[in-house]
């Protein structure tokens, strides 16, 4: 059976008939006990299983999910990746994930389509061109890429911007960091999961968990709709539904979950080769590589579980797409859909030690859990297999909220949580 793939495989596949490829991965049903189970299928879930096999040398682990593989958050996102963000321990954070996307599709075996073709965060006013600088200083300080732009290189990035002169939003310049990009994010949760696979993790799907096993205060398994399973260790990713998980586990989190939603058009030929956000209306835009016109935005404030998103914020977010470009008006809108994120009141993450012992946290990623991924499971895998943070990850212990040392990038950057 044929598991590698390879411009060799592919030939030799082809006379045969591709009758030999191995499945992508099994499909086995739960053990009674592992190392440690994974919650949630999803991209962070799967990285996690990975790096736990793959660094730690744990392959007596379970991913856990509920529904299929990607058919959470993974799949209902905008998959923008960048690091531009403010403080020194969030650029560490999404620049150590944007470093392993860089190398991924290489590491995986699977074509994870990154592309790299930059994010141009548009300013449209001398107040805002200020903020703009504030933050490119603070990027390049903490060693990431950054440039400050005026309007004629923004244009030379997007030529079709509005630049009319009744522009409700004038172009005054923008942030640019050219390593940002897009990723497909089916890929990236099938490479992981092809991955963790092939290292003997067991993906379990269709599979609810219903309650927690706690002996002598700790954490000890799980309990599914397929029955019980022990665990030395319990993570928890399941983006979108981590308070709902918490209650089930005995402890609150500051978390609220909202809808978060985009929409994508006609595939139209090539007329935008990199992402464009806009400050003021806080629509942002790229072109997939079949051409469609994907569009995101704000969250819908109001919390909701829906994976539906409402017709308000789709208003807000289309008239926001058509003040950056009037000649997009004539567009077909093919689909339009939301992913549930959640939110925590510093608009950072949570990694760290749960209230319960032997249960992780990876959650409250807010609108950046797609392109952390690879660096929220690498580090909750460190997490579970040491029993101590990174240093990474140390800023984003559950703790910050007791004693009041919050990496507020609401506050920092601007970001639309």
């Amino acid at each position: 059976m044929t598991r590698r793939y390879s411009a060799f495989n592919l030939f030799r596949e082809g006379l045969r008939g591709h009758t030999g490829w191995q499945p992508a991965w099994r499909s086995p049903d739960p053990k009674p006990a592992y190392d440690a189970v994974i919650i949630g299928g999803g991209g962070h879930g799967l990285a996690t299983a990975y790096y736990l096999a793959k660094n730690h040398g744990m392959r007596n682990v379970a991913v856990i999910e509920k529904g299929w593989l990607g058919g959470g958050n993974t799949g209902r996102n905008t998959t923008t990746i960048r690091s531009n963000y403010f403080y020194p321990e969030s650029v560490a954070l999404y620049d150590f994930a944007l470093k392993l996307y860089e190398g991924l599709g290489r590491e995986l075996n699977y074509n994870i389509m990154f592309s790299q073709r930059g994010v141009v965060t548009v300013a449209h006013s001398e107040a805002e061109m200020e903020i703009a600088a504030r933050i490119v200083n603070a990027m390049q300080i903490n060693g990431t890429d950054a440039e400050l732009l005026g309007p004629d290189a923004v244009f030379d990035k997007a030529p079709l911007l509005n630049r009319g002169p009744k522009a409700r939003y004038p172009v005054f310049g923008g942030v640019w960091q050219g390593r940002a990009g897009v990723a497909r994010h089916d890929a990236v949760a099938w490479g992981y999961a092809r991955a963790a696979d092939g290292f003997g993790v067991d993906i379990v799907q269709n599979c609810e968990v219903t309650g927690f096993i706690v002996e002598n205060g700790r954490c000890a398994g799980v309990e599914t709709s397929r029955g019980s399973i022990r665990a030395g260790a319990v993570g928890l990713a399941v983006a979108g539904h981590s308070g709902v998980l918490a209650a089930k586990a005995g402890f609150a989190l500051p978390i609220q979950s909202y809808s978060l939603q985009a929409m994508v058009s006609e595939p139209v030929k090539p007329c935008l080769d990199t992402v464009v956000l806009y400050l003021g209306t806080g629509t942002y835009l790229f072109q997939s590589d079949k051409g469609e016109i994907v569009v995101g935005g704000g969250l819908d404030r109001v919390p909701s579980y829906a994976q539906r998103g409402n017709p308000p914020m789709q208003r807000t977010v289309l008239s926001g797409m058509l003040e950056m470009f009037p000649s997009f008006g004539q567009l077909k809108m093919l689909r339009q859909w939301a992913g549930n994120v959640d939110v925590v009141p510093d608009s950072s993450p949570i990694i760290g030690p749960s209230p319960l012992p032997g249960l992780f946290l990876n959650c409250g990623w807010g609108t950046g859990g797609f392109k952390s991924i690879p660096a929220g499971g690498w580090l909750m895998a460190h997490l579970i297999a040491t029993g101590s943070h990174h240093e990474i990850s140390r800023p984003f212990d559950l703790d910050r909220f007791a004693t009041g040392r919050l990496v507020d990038e609401a506050a920092g950057s601007g970001i639309a949580h």
